[in-house]
Order: structure tokens, then C-alpha cells, then sequence
């Protein structure tokens, strides 16, 4: 076949990735979801913690800031903003304290306005109470307002509608100037969004963001404001582009570097494209795998997935090294496979125990791994060789090899005993080294600027928004008895407001009073001959004629004789919002949560919550708890790796002590890495474990070919000219991965740069034995 041939064939193969991977794409669908990544939670803290993760009303939570104006220009905006955003589906609530909004409550709530506030609880609604609102009322009708309370006032002279609006308010609201919220200072306008999107739905967060955006463009015109917002889909959708932007520019540097280094260590422009294709089929391959076993792919394992089978780039080096002028290439990559198969069956074994972990995230992990390498090895022992020109490169007469080569091999050989000792003196600086050794707070791993997260705290402050870490949790049969219980600790939570315990507080039972309360206001309310009566009194000396209030009669009668609101009865009202967030129903058992604000005191906090038969959750510890959880199954899957993986290299080698030799770099660069992290100050976390993991592969990889390569010379050179280029590539493109400004981009970079480091000059010293006689040496010398 002539080398025309071969590269069409090359071509037609790349021509079908692309096709395949259109195909995959339009059947692909991407979760966002986090808690696919966690373990079933234990306790009731962690339960909690894993729904609020993806539904809880905080993770629906965007806070706005207006700046750079004149208030009364930011009020005006922020107004703007308000009616624009009301009107999008995107958004549950839309606060801005602005006018209560009474056109946004359905007519089927407001009979039940007496139900739903505690006005006449303390009063009934007698002649004195209306002859006072109805002096009020004629005060309203002839100030500023009068266009907003002139409509009420027929059916509701008391203003209990008002009462209900002003309830739908995120409590412990901040101040208003101009007819909306400001800071304490007056000079930046808040808005409270609540998105309908989940937290974990990214593309549902991304659209409330641009929602936001595109609003506030179109009410600031060509004025000085300008925006920020914060908040975890804020956060989330800054994350996303971050990520992307750098993957992006990362890919791209790392492609160009990967093509650049093939070139010129092939000298051949065929050397990247052939070298490429294996590695693309393994993606594609494993990507396919995942959408055909799981419902969704989610976004961290195909980040992970392309990361870890990165190794697979290695497959096609090693045989473009191993290349003999006198043998064909399919010749070759028979003698290679040998090798090559128990590096991929040995490193697919690491990602096999994931799916025993009971984590969908490790199990899709472990499944494109693994179907991603498996191919990936095929690929390179079957179809790659017949795309190879024969005798078209010679790795040995690369300039510089044979003088490397010798330089190396006069290094002295790392004794068992020396390595032992390295071994013990970095496990004791690792162990010994001060600070924690785990790292256990996810919100450090966050890559959102820290001037954003002061922001954030900030705003939280000034509009009270309930605390990220502590929340009460009442544990009741049903929805009805959750009402109740928060009803019950309402009066014990503002005293501890009172006392400075706590700045605020947001319960269920303040928007919806439980049916035991709906039906003891209704038995307060007069009948309809006793309501006539005081309200002929209450207008002996008013104004207002008295068929005018017709319709608060009939108001009042109808609340009096309605079935009492339940929790099924919200949907689709803006009263959904407040309960549906503060009511978990779970297993057929209701939850009422409290969420806090400026949480002082937890100790007297705990106490008045377990009094009232509840527990006060801290869900920044119960974080940490499933975190320790996980990183303790990836640890054990990783245990029984290990042992697997020893094994197979044990029956594939036959020799323990061979076996031993080709281990012993990739267990010692373990040690060695986790030491120098240590001594460092870096607190390892999760993605730290999965760099050691690729680590541990590639070192593995670098070791076998050096025990391939024997004592022959000739052999030893052309394992030497892969794994250098390898590392080479390997290394360049982690370490650009080191200095990215996320977290755990820069967690996986640093460490597995660090890693290659280690296994190439462990094997070196370790594995790769002398060449039988130095006469052999002299003979075959350039």
C-alpha cells in the first residue's frame, strides 16, 4: 500500500470520528448535577445538604447590587428591572421592596387574606377597628398613594391584602429610599431574585443570569450604573465560562504543543495526525459508552474522562519508537503488545473498583475510563500499523539519543535499600508535615475571585438572607403538623432575635398558617348581620357611603366559610415560593426547615430548637462529613486497585522480582509526590487523588517498557526516545494546567507534572536494567 493510500485511509478514519462524534453529540445529554458525585448520605444533615444542593431555595438565590448613580437613577432602574423580570418565567420571586405587587396575587387567595395574617388575632374586627381603618383610609385617599389604596378600599378597609403582599417579602429586609431596597449607606439598590431553575441546572442558571443582564441593559440606557451579582448560580455560571475559556485556551496550547513535539521527534508532519487518532477514538468510544449506561453524562466526567485516558497518548509513541527499519510496523506492535496490553489492562483495573463505590459520578468515571483506554490500546495494536509508511522515521538516528542514552547510563542504580529509605523519610515528611492533611471545605476549592465572595457576604447582611450554614430542622408526619411545629417555635425564635442570638429568621408557617390557625381566625371573624352592624357605626361620622363596602362583606363571608388553605392549594401563586422552600416532603414525611440570618449564638439556638423537637443542622459539617465519606471509598476502591493491579503485572511479567522492579517507581513517586505537596502546605483533596491516580499510570507505563526493553541496547534506546517523548508532552501539558486560576485544574496539573518527573527518573534508576556488556555497547554504537 503506498503512502498515499495510507493517509486517505488516515483521513477516512478521522472523517468517521467526526461523524460518530456528530452522532454522539445530538443523543448526549449533560447533567450539572453535583450530588451524582456524592455518596447516599447518613444523616439527616447530609440528606438536607445533598437537596439543597440541587432544589433548595439558596441555591436559587441571585443578589443584585445597582451602583455608580444617583439613587433616585438606581431606584428607577431597579424598578425597571423588577416589572421586566416579574414577567419572566425564569423567575419565581422578584424582590426589590418596591410596592407590594397585589396584581400578582391570584383572586382565588384574596378571601383568604384574614386566614393568612395575624392583624385579628390580637383584635376583632368590630366598630372600633374599622371606624379607625376608615379614618385611615381617608388620610390614604388623599396622600401620594391614593392611586394604589383607592382600588382596595371597597372590599378591604383594613388593607389586609397589603398585609399579605408585604408577607411575600424575603424577611428582614433592608431599608427603602425612592420606593425601593437600598444599603445601609443609600447608595446601592438590592433586588432578591429566586430562580425556577434548579442549582444544579446550569443551563437554566445561565439563562437567568443573561436574563438579569439583558434587563438591566435595557433600564440603564446610556446612564453610569452599573451591576453586580452574586449568589451560587451567579457563581456557577462565572465558574462555567472560566472553565471553559481556560480549557479552551489550554486544549489549544496543549494541541499545538502535542503536534509540535511529534514533528520534531518524528520529523514527520504524519506523526500527529496517526498519533491522535487512537487517542480521539478512546474519547469517543468512552464517551459513547457513558450516554448509552447513564441517563445524563455529567460535565465532570467527561472533564475527568479526557484528563485520565490522557495516558492513552502514550499508546501510539511507543510504537512509533519501537519502529525497526527491517520489519514491518504491524511486525512491531506484535512484539510491543505484550507490554502494552498489561499497561492498559493494568490501569483500567485503577478505574474498575470506582464502579463498586455506589457513586453514578465514579461509575460513569470508571466506565469511560475504561472503554476509553480498552479502545484506545486496540486501536493501536490493529488499525494504527496499517497506516504507517514503512522505514518512514528511525528513532535511533535522532540527534543527541545515543549521547543521552550513555550519560544515563552512567548513573548510579537506585539500591532496594535506598529506596526504602527515601520511601520511609517521605511518608514521615507527609505524616509529620504541619496544617491538615485532608482538605475537607469545599468552598475553598471554589475558583470565584474572593473580592466576589466578601460581596456576596456583604449583601447577604444588608438583605438578611437566611445563613448558608445553619438551619433548623423540624421532622413531622405531614405538612399540616410541620405548620404547626413552626407555629410553636415562632414565639421561642423571636425572643432569641430579641436577645441577639440571631438577626432573622424565615419559616413555612409565616406564609402559611397551619389549618388549626385558618380555622381559629375564621371563628373569630363577625357574621355577616354582626359585621353589617359595626361597620354602620364605624361609618356614622365617615365620609364613605356605606353600600360602598359591599363587597367586604361578602369578603368576609367567604373567608369564613372556606375550606382552609393547604400546601397543594399554592401551586402556581406566588406563596409557593416562601413554602415549597421551607417544606421538604420526603418518604412520606414532611420536614419544616428555619432558615437563619446573623447566627450568634448556635449553642442557645440548638437548645430551643431540640426543646421544640428539632435539631439545628450545620450543614457546613455535614459537607465536610460526606467529603471525608467519599474521599474514604475512593481510597479503599484504590486499595483493592492496587493489590489488582500487582497481580496482573505479576502474571503478565512472571518474575516477582521483575514485578517488583517495575512497581516500585510508581510506588515511590506516590510517597514522594504526597511528601512534596505536603512540605509545601497544600491540603490534598479529591482531585489531588485522581492526579496520583493518572500519576500511578503513566509511571506504570514508563516502567514496563523499560523492563521490555531488556538488556539490549539498541531496545533500551528506542524506549528511551518514547518515554522522553512522552514525559515531554505529558509534562508540558499538566504544567500549563499548574498555573490556571482554577482550583482544580491547578490541583491536577501540579501534581501529575510533578509525577512524570518522578516516574521518568525512578525508572530509569530502577527499572531499566544494564546493557549485557559494554563490548555490545561499543559494537552498536552510532
Amino acid at each position: 500500500m503506498g503512502s498515499g493510500a495510507r493517509l486517505g485511509l488516515a483521513l477516512l478514519w478521522l472523517a468517521a470520528l467526526l461523524l460518530a462524534g456528530w452522532a454522539v453529540s445530538r443523543t448526549l445529554e449533560l447533567s450539572g448535577d453535583l450530588r451524582k458525585f456524592m455518596p447516599a448520605p447518613q444523616t439527616p444533615a447530609q440528606t438536607l445538604l445533598i437537596d439543597e444542593l440541587g432544589e433548595g431555595p439558596g441555591s436559587r438565590l441571585l443578589l443584585v447590587v445597582l451602583e455608580g448613580d444617583a439613587p433616585e437613577t438606581l431606584a428607577a432602574i431597579s424598578l425597571a428591572m423588577h416589572d421586566a423580570l416579574a414577567r419572566d418565567g425564569a423567575f419565581a420571586l422578584v424582590a426589590n421592596g418596591g410596592d407590594a405587587g397585589l396584581d400578582a396575587i391570584p383572586e382565588s387567595l384574596r378571601a383568604y387574606r384574614y386566614l393568612l395574617t395575624p392583624n385579628l388575632d390580637r383584635q376583632r374586627l368590630d366598630t372600633g377597628l374599622l371606624r379607625d381603618a376608615l379614618a385611615q383610609r381617608v388620610q390614604d385617599l388623599g396622600s401620594p398613594a391614593a392611586a394604589l389604596i383607592e382600588p382596595l378600599v371597597p372590599s378591604d378597609p383594613t388593607l389586609e391584602m397589603l398585609a399579605v403582599a408585604e408577607a411575600l417579602q424575603p424577611a428582614g429586609s433592608p431599608q427603602r429610599l425612592h420606593g425601593v431596597w437600598f444599603d445601609r449607606a443609600g447608595q446601592r439598590a438590592l433586588l432578591a431574585l429566586e430562580t425556577r431553575a434548579a442549582g444544579f441546572d446550569p443551563t437554566g442558571q445561565a439563562a437567568a443570569v443573561a436574563a438579569v443582564h439583558d434587563a438591566f441593559d435595557r433600564a440603564r440606557g446610556q446612564g453610569r450604573a452599573t451591576l453586580a451579582m452574586t449568589g451560587p448560580g451567579a457563581f456557577s455560571v462565572e465558574i462555567g465560562t472560566r472553565t471553559q475559556r481556560e480549557a479552551s485556551l489550554i486544549g489549544t496550547v496543549d494541541s499545538i504543543v502535542f503536534a509540535l513535539l511529534l514533528m520534531l521527534a518524528y520529523r514527520s508532519w504524519r506523526a500527529p495526525l496517526l498519533g491522535a487518532l487512537p487517542l480521539a477514538t478512546g474519547g469517543l468510544a468512552g464517551l459513547a459508552a457513558v450516554a448509552l449506561a447513564f441517563e445524563g453524562v455529567h460535565g465532570i466526567t467527561l472533564a475527568f474522562g479526557f484528563t485520565l485516558i490522557g495516558v492513552a497518548q502514550d499508546y501510539p509513541i511507543h510504537l512509533f519508537s519501537h519502529i525497526r527499519p527491517d520489519r514491518s510496523p504491524r511486525d512491531s506492535v506484535r512484539g510491543l503488545w505484550r507490554t502494552l496490553a498489561t499497561g492498559v489492562v493494568a490501569t483500567c483495573i485503577a478505574y474498575l473498583t470506582f464502579l463498586a463505590s455506589g457513586v453514578e459520578g465514579l461509575e460513569q468515571l470508571a466506565v469511560f475510563t475504561i472503554v476509553g483506554l480498552g479502545t484506545a490500546g486496540l486501536a493501536t495494536r490493529f488499525a494504527l500499523p496499517a497506516l504507517i509508511v514503512p522505514g518512514q522515521w528511525d528513532p535511533l538516528a535522532t540527534p543527541g539519543l545515543a549521547t543521552a542514552w550513555r550519560a544515563i547510563d552512567r548513573l548510579p542504580r537506585l539500591s532496594a535499600t535506598a529506596a526504602l529509605a527515601l520511601a520511609a523519610a517521605a511518608i514521615a515528611v507527609a505524616a509529620l508535615a504541619p496544617g491538615r492533611f485532608w482538605e475537607n471545605d469545599l468552598s475553598r476549592l471554589t475558583p470565584v475571585p474572593e473580592p466576589a465572595m466578601k460581596l456576596d457576604s456583604e449583601l447577604r447582611r444588608e438583605l438578611g438572607a437566611p445563613d448558608v450554614r445553619y438551619v433548623i430542622a423540624l421532622e413531622t408526619a405531614d405538612a399540616e403538623a410541620a405548620l404547626q411545629a413552626g407555629e410553636a417555635l415562632q414565639p421561642r425564635l423571636e425572643q432569641l432575635r430579641v436577645a441577639g442570638a440571631i438577626d432573622g429568621f424565615d419559616l413555612a408557617s409565616r406564609y402559611l398558617p397551619s389549618a388549626a390557625t385558618q380555622r381559629a381566625r375564621q371563628q373569630r371573624l363577625p357574621g355577616d348581620n354582626e359585621l353589617k352592624l359595626a361597620l354602620a357605626a364605624a361609618l356614622a361620622d365617615s365620609p364613605f357611603v356605606a353600600d360602598a363596602f359591599d363587597p367586604f362583606v361578602a369578603d368576609v363571608a367567604r373567608a369564613r366559610q372556606a375550606p382552609p388553605l393547604r400546601v397543594a392549594d399554592l401551586a402556581g401563586t406566588p406563596l409557593a415560593t416562601g413554602v415549597d422552600g421551607l417544606l421538604v416532603q420526603r418518604d412520606g414525611r414532611t420536614t419544616a426547615l428555619v432558615s437563619l440570618s446573623g447566627l450568634h449564638d448556635p449553642g442557645a439556638v440548638a437548645r430551643v430548637a431540640q426543646q421544640h423537637g428539632g435539631r439545628l443542622l450545620d450543614l457546613k459539617q455535614a459537607s465536610e462529613s460526606l467529603v471525608a465519606e467519599y474521599r474514604g471509598r475512593v481510597l479503599a476502591a484504590l486499595a483493592l486497585a492496587a493489590v489488582l493491579l500487582a497481580l496482573t503485572v505479576l502474571a503478565s511479567l512472571r518474575s516477582l522480582r521483575r514485578t517488583l522492579r517495575v512497581l516500585a517507581p510508581m510506588a515511590l513517586t506516590t510517597v514522594l509526590v504526597l511528601a512534596a505537596l505536603r512540605a509545601l502546605g497544600v491540603e490534598l483533596n479529591l482531585f489531588h487523588l485522581v492526579a496520583l491516580i493518572l500519576g500511578a499510570g503513566l509511571g506504570l507505563d514508563y516502567a514496563l517498557f523499560f523492563d521490555h526493553a531488556g538488556e539490549e541496547r539498541d531496545e533500551q534506546l528506542r524506549t528511551l526516545h518514547a518515554v522522553i517523548v512522552c514525559s515531554v508532552i505529558t509534562f508540558a501539558v499538566f504544567a500549563l494546567l499548574a498555573v490556571s486560576s482554577i482550583p482544580v485544574l491547578r490541583a491536577i496539573g501540579g501534581t501529575v507534572a510533578l509525577a512524570v518527573v518522578c516516574n521518568f527518573v525512578l525508572s530509569l534508576l530502577v527499572t531499566r536494567r544494564p546493557v549485557a556488556t559494554y563490548a555490545d555497547q561499543g559494537a552498536h554504537a552510532p
